[in-house]
C-alpha cells in the first residue's frame, strides 16, 4: 500500500528536478511515484538535496530537491512504495 509522503511544488524543467514538501520522511534508495490525474510514473530517488545540499534522508516539513527521469507537474503527489 502506498502512502502519501508530499506534494511536488516546483518543477525546474532545465536540470529535471522536483521540489517536494514532504510530510513523511524520504531517503535515498526509496522507491516512489509521482502522481498527478491519469499522469503517474515511479522512481528510485538517486538523487536527494535539502538546501542545495546533498543529503541521504530528508525528514517531514522539509522541501527536498529530487532529480527525475520525467517531467513532475506541480501539485502532484508524491507516494512511498
Amino acid at each position: 500500500m502506498a502512502k502519501q509522503i508530499g506534494t511536488v511544488t516546483h518543477w525546474y524543467d532545465k536540470i529535471g528536478v522536483a521540489v517536494i514538501k514532504l510530510t513523511g520522511p524520504l531517503g535515498k534508495g526509496d522507491r516512489i511515484k509521482i502522481k498527478k490525474g491519469d499522469e503517474e510514473f515511479e522512481e528510485t530517488v538517486s538523487s536527494l538535496q535539502i538546501d542545495h545540499a546533498d543529503a541521504d534522508k530528508a525528514k517531514k516539513g522539509a522541501d527536498a530537491a529530487v532529480k527525475l527521469s520525467q517531467r513532475a507537474k506541480e501539485g502532484a503527489q508524491v507516494f512511498l512504495e
